[in-house]
């Protein structure tokens, strides 16, 4: 939806992911979408050195984020929610529902 805008369809997946998200990784990224990792990195260190982003290593992974200081971070944040209002709604539940940790067993759905 936003490919024109931004130049291709892996720099919308990755914003999109990171806002739905809060954070994320590269192989995350890539996995989620099935794509290959190298784009994704390619888009995270373009948005990165545009500070578009920011970066921390936890471990041996850099956990990539919105930048906080970003002069348009509101904008971008509102435009790419209305993009995802417009995603199907399959998609849509699978992007912004995100579990984390397993459900504890015999919990009710």
């Amino acid at each position: 939806m936003l490919e024109p805008l931004l130049g291709s369809k892996t720099a919308e997946n990755v914003l999109t992911f990171i806002l739905s998200r809060e954070n994320g990784y590269a192989s995350e990224i890539a996995r989620f979408f099935r794509v290959g990792v190298y784009g994704i990195q390619c888009q995270l260190e373009k948005f990165e050195r545009g500070g578009v982003l920011i970066s921390k290593s936890v471990g041996k992974t850099r956990v990539y984020e919105l930048n906080p200081r970003y002069a348009f971070r509101d904008q971008l944040t509102s435009l790419l929610m209305k993009a995802i209002d417009f995603y199907p709604e399959e998609e849509k539940d699978r992007l912004l529902v995100y579990r984390q940790r397993p459900r504890r067993k015999g919990k009710t759905l």
